[in-house]
């Protein structure tokens, strides 16, 4: 009868052992939808006769502690007025496109990105007293760069903020990231990324 009892209570001991190690497995183990985000930016600028808005949501997921992945959506309108130095020429442009991208987070608080993007850009020539004329074009975008970030937590963290410095080295002499020249300029892009379903 001793030994039953002492069997019975090693028994019951190894069971909630066990049960303890699934709890600890199961609260370090995340889901697919915890290692989801969300987020992205919004611009907005005011300059020499000149309007522009636009935003940029993107859907992403952490792949591991340091490296997320995501796809984005572009639009951006751009107004300018006396366009090409011509007194109240006007000149409308939108811009749809989305791609993929990817964020690498050697430290915390700084990043490398990768961007590929597929644009569509449309303009609209309004010269004062003479033809309209639209032109529409697409263009292919390789954007390279890094930047900085209000503290990723890893894999499911708390929302941060985040700035980066992007060039695009696509050559593509359409690309909405060259000048008249097709050089590179600098793409600034700030934002907000947010964890979906965190604690779940």
């Amino acid at each position: 009868m001793k030994r039953i009892i002492l069997f019975g209570i090693y028994a019951l001991h190894v069971v909630c052992i066990q049960a303890q190690q699934v709890d600890e497995k199961k609260s370090n183990e995340t889901t697919f939808q915890q290692n989801l985000f969300t987020g992205g930016s919004v611009s907005l600028a005011f300059y020499n006769n000149t309007f522009m808005m636009g935003g940029s949501p993107v859907l992403g997921y952490s792949l591991t502690n340091w490296l997320d992945a995501g796809v984005v959506v572009n639009y951006t309108y751009t107004s300018y007025r006396d366009y090409n130095g011509r007194l109240n020429d006007k000149l409308r442009q939108t811009m749809i496109g989305g791609g993929a991208f990817a964020r690498l987070y050697p430290v915390r608080f700084l990043f490398a990105q990768a961007q590929l993007e597929q644009n569509s850009i449309r303009q609209k020539y309004i010269p004062v007293g003479g033809v309209v004329e639209k032109i529409s074009v697409t263009a292919s975008s390789t954007l390279i760069g890094g930047g900085y970030t209000s503290g990723r937590q890893g894999r499911r963290g708390n929302p941060f903020f985040y700035l980066a410095v992007l060039f695009d080295v696509s050559g593509d002499i359409n690309s909405p990231y060259t000048d008249s020249y097709g050089r590179a300029i600098p793409n600034v892009r700030g934002g907000l990324q947010i964890p979906l379903f965190q604690g779940r």
